[in-house]
């Protein structure tokens, strides 16, 4: 498997599949998961509300992933994950390593070859960085998984140094 790191946005990968990092709700939200329902059109709300009116009917758990299509995006697929509200008081790692591992787990029923992961948890769920990245990174490398390309999308120069610092390490 390659590991790359790209900073921008991840809406614009060419990849077979996109992780969102959603809410459990899965009806979109702000930052990545926003980003991705407003370019990814209205047929990802779509199928999200059919998830939630089935299989989900309690929104999706916390460190699982499901699919749905990419609508408008240049993905053929979105991989939606939840990750966890970082705690100073409780270690939720195995939660945000379990993101990772289950949204790799659903590429590859999907037979995707292709993934690009944003920094899950990282943003309004309060995550530091350079503990995500670790996560991310070891999860990823250490994963069962016919995916052959990975790459981490990350917005900003500070979240790339951070990232890139961890890969090299």
């Amino acid at each position: 498997m390659e590991i790359t790191l790209v900073q921008g946005d991840i809406t614009e990968q060419p990849v077979d599949a996109i992780v969102n990092a959603a809410n459990s709700s899965l009806m979109g939200g702000g930052g990545v998961d926003g980003a991705i329902h407003r370019r990814g059109g209205p047929e990802i709300l779509e199928e999200c509300r059919k998830l939630r009116a089935s299989a989900y009917r309690e929104g999706l758990p916390t460190g699982q992933a499901v699919a749905t299509t990419a609508g408008r995006l240049a993905a053929r697929w979105v991989i939606h994950t939840v990750g966890p509200v970082y705690s100073k008081s409780e270690d939720r790692s195995a939660l945000l390593a379990s993101c990772y591992r289950e949204s790799l787990r659903v590429a590859d029923e999907l037979e995707a070859r292709s993934v690009a992961f944003p920094a899950i948890s990282t943003g309004v769920y309060g995550w530091p960085m350079d503990d995500g990245a670790r996560i991310a990174i070891e999860t990823v490398r250490h994963a069962d998984t016919s995916v052959e390309d990975v790459r981490f999308v990350l917005f900003d120069s500070a979240a790339h140094a951070v990232f890139e610092a961890r890969l090299s390490g």
